[in-house]
C-alpha cells in the first residue's frame, strides 16, 4: 500500500490533537485506534507508518507555536545559557537513542501488547510522581532537570509511555508545579520533533514519493493542525492544579482494554457436542 485513504488519515489527524496535549500518549492511539477498528494498518510499509506519526507530530507542533506564540516569545526573550544547556540536555539523549535504537524500538516495541504494557508504565510514573511537593517554578530548572527531562523524552520512543506524560511525570519529581513542569515538557518537545521530522523527510525524499503518499501526509498534517489549534484550552485544563490522576486512569482502562482483547482472541474456541451423537461421548 502506498498511502493512507484520506478518510483514515483525517480521523488519525484530528486523534493527534487533543492525545498530543493530554499526557494519553498521541502514539499509542495513533496505533491501536487503527488496530481497534479492524484497519488493515499492519499491510502499511512501517517506515511509511512512522513517517505518516511524525508528519502528524509536526501538524501539532505548527500549531502549538502559532497558539503559544505569546508564552514562546516570552521564554525566548528570556533565553539564556542556562536555558540553552537545559534545552540540549534534554535533546541529546532522545536523539542518540532515537537514532541509534529505532529500527529496534520500531520492530519490537510498536505493537498492541507492548503499546498498552507502555501505558500502563507512563500512569504508574505519573501517579507516582505527582504525590511530590510542588516546591518549584519558573527560572530553577538546573542542567540536572534538563539530564532528567532528557532521560524521560528518551524513554518515550516506546509507544504508549508518552512524552508528554512522562516528561510531565520527570518534572513533577522534580518537585515543579503542574504548570511549571507543563511548561517544561512543551518547551522540550519542540527540538526533538523538529529533529524527528528532518530525519523522516529526509528518508522520504531518498526514497521517493508517490501521489497518494503526498496527499496522505498533506491531509494527515492538516487535520492534526486543525485539531491541535481548536484544542488550545485542553493546555490550561492541565495546567490547574489539578492532579494527573484521570489522565493515568484513562491511559490504564485504554490498555485494560486492549489486553482483554488480546487475551480473547487468543483464547482457544471450547470444544462443543450438539446432538444427541455427541452427547454419548465415547460409548
Amino acid at each position: 500500500m502506498s498511502g493512507i485513504p484520506a478518510p483514515r488519515a483525517v480521523a488519525l489527524g484530528l486523534v493527534q490533537g487533543p492525545a498530543e496535549l493530554l499526557p494519553v500518549s498521541s502514539s499509542a492511539h495513533i496505533v491501536l485506534v487503527p488496530w481497534l477498528a479492524g484497519w488493515d494498518w499492519e499491510q502499511i510499509d512501517p517506515e511509511l507508518r512512522k513517517s505518516f506519526e511524525v508528519a502528524l507530530h509536526t501538524g501539532a507542533a505548527i500549531a502549538l507555536l502559532i497558539g503559544q506564540r505569546r508564552t514562546i516569545a516570552e521564554e525566548l526573550r528570556q533565553f539564556d545559557g542556562r536555558r540553552a544547556l537545559l534545552l540540549g540536555l534534554s535533546f541529546l539523549p532522545a536523539a542518540i537513542v532515537g537514532y541509534t535504537l529505532e529500527r529496534p524500538i520500531e520492530r519490537h516495541l510498536g505493537g498492541p501488547r507492548a503499546t498498552a504494557y507502555g501505558l500502563l508504565a507512563g500512569a504508574a510514573a505519573m501517579l507516582v510522581a505527582d504525590r511530590r511537593p510542588q516546591r518549584r517554578g519558573q527560572g530553577d530548572a538546573t542542567a540536572t532537570d534538563g539530564l532528567a527531562l532528557g532521560v524521560a523524552q528518551a524513554a518515550a520512543l516506546a509507544p504508549g509511555v508518552s512524552r508528554n506524560g512522562v516528561t510531565l511525570a520527570a518534572a513533577r519529581w522534580r518537585r515543579f508545579s503542574r504548570d511549571q513542569a507543563n511548561l517544561l515538557s512543551r518547551t522540550i518537545a519542540l527540538p526533538i520533533i523538529v529533529g524527528a521530522t528532518a530525519l523522516k523527510g529526509t528518508r522520504l525524499l531518498r526514497r521517493g514519493t508517490t501521489p497518494e503518499l503526498r496527499r496522505s501526509l498533506a491531509v494527515g498534517v492538516s487535520a492534526s493542525f486543525a485539531s491541535t489549534l481548536a484544542s488550545q484550552r485542553l493546555i490550561r485544563l492541565v495546567e490547574r492544579d489539578r492532579a494527573l490522576w484521570p489522565y493515568a486512569a484513562y491511559r490504564i482502562g485504554l490498555a485494560a482494554l486492549v489486553l482483554r482483547r488480546l487475551r480473547r482472541r487468543r483464547s482457544p474456541v471450547p470444544f462443543r457436542c450438539d446432538g444427541p451423537k455427541g452427547n454419548r461421548g465415547a460409548e
